[in-house]
């Protein structure tokens, strides 16, 4: 492991911070930063923004200009290698005639995976990998785990009154939540890539499934323009198509992916006939490039995802509410017969929101 300065980890601290600026507009791109120093002064920084734009190296270097010189650049993400939308930025560091790179990690992207790191040594610059490594991973996870595993990060969403119920018996359910949390979850929703329901949520709820620009906190808007926040691809389970064309989710922006045997997407079905969620999920991330799905549906799919163990995190919104046992319930059956067969979590999370409670957690990889 390389030996590095309290500056060092200053300075990619900084990139770090950098970087979060494009966490609701990159996707698919990664979340990058850069900054550069020159003598220990930074002379130039940045951050990628939307995917086709400049990356953060670019930005850094047209700012830093000639003082790139025998400069040091540190990068949350090793440099890319390759031509896509926008030229490799090793070379561009390369052109710039910068005499040391520092990355936090190497980039999981198979395109690059050590080859911006090589011809960065092959120009004769000196590079250094690994640090805050883990806070650069955690900028990233769901375009990691895509290039890794092909598979996108699932989040699944359920809001709960205390005593686990999401509806009254006769279906009443708005609003369990307050209106805090409901804020809450559009920033989660305009983080992700798609966001995943049923046609049974979307009609019950005449639902639209968008960011909502008004609803989101104001921290958010006070750093973004309105046009700038993506709206998520809405991914809507329809085997039995009950969509109809008057519902919100087809009077609102964002692009659609009606999941059905007439529709955008064909239905995958497993050996029982029923939607192969995993092959879906491939799909989804193959052929549309969405690294981040944001789950929002009710008990039967939820308990279809955790069953599958395709659940990569779990956001609970417990209220102060008790609705009684005659209520719907917060998943269906999972089939257990035995204390051993319980489905554990690693809680990474609590705190209130609002009047409610909001638990992020990991599933432990249990076969049921």
């Amino acid at each position: 492991m390389p030996q590095f300065s309290p500056q060092d980890f200053q300075m990619m601290s900084r990139a770090i911070e950098l970087a979060k600026g494009g966490i609701f507009t990159t996707a698919p791109n990664p979340n990058v930063g850069c900054v550069i120093t020159h003598d220990g002064e930074i002379v130039g920084e940045g951050f990628h923004f939307q995917a086709g734009e400049p990356h953060a190296e670019v930005h850094a270097l047209r700012m830093a200009g000639e003082k790139s010189i025998g400069a040091t650049a540190y990068v949350t993400l090793e440099p890319c290698s390759h031509y896509g939308r926008t030229p490799p930025c090793a070379e561009g560091l390369i052109k710039a005639k910068v005499a040391k790179v520092i990355c936090a990690m190497q980039d999981p992207n198979p395109q690059v995976a050590g080859r911006g790191i090589q011809m960065l040594r092959d120009a004769g610059i000196e590079v250094e990998v690994g640090l805050l490594e883990q806070d650069a991973l955690a900028l990233n996870p769901s375009f990691i785990k895509r290039m890794k595993t092909g598979m996108p990060f699932v989040q699944l969403k359920m809001a709960a009154s205390l005593d686990g119920q999401t509806a009254l018996a006769n279906g009443q359910s708005q609003w369990i939540t307050s209106s805090a949390a409901r804020q809450d979850v559009q920033a989660f929703r305009a983080q992700s890539s798609a966001i995943l329901s049923t046609s049974k949520t979307v009609v019950d709820d005449n639902a639209s499934l968008n960011v909502r620009w008004d609803d989101l906190p104001t921290s958010i808007q006070a750093k973004y323009c309105k046009t700038n926040l993506r709206q998520p691809t809405r991914v809507i389970l329809d085997r039995q198509s009950q969509l109809t064309p008057e519902l919100k989710l087809f009077q609102t922006e964002g692009e659609r992916l009606i999941v059905s045997e007439s529709g955008d997407v064909p239905v995958p079905l497993n050996s029982e006939q029923q939607v192969d969620l995993e092959a879906l999920f491939a799909q989804l991330s193959s052929e549309h490039n969405i690294n981040h799905l944001w789950v929002e549906a009710g008990a039967t799919l939820a308990s279809s995802l955790i069953k599958a163990n395709l659940v990569d995190e779990l956001i609970l919104y417990l209220a102060p509410k008790i609705m009684g046992s005659d209520g719907r319930g917060l998943l269906g059956a999972l089939g257990l017969e035995s204390m051993a067969d319980v489905i554990e979590l690693d809680i990474k999370d609590v705190r209130q929101v609002g009047q409610d409670i909001r638990i992020r957690a990991t599933l432990k990889n249990k076969e049921l």
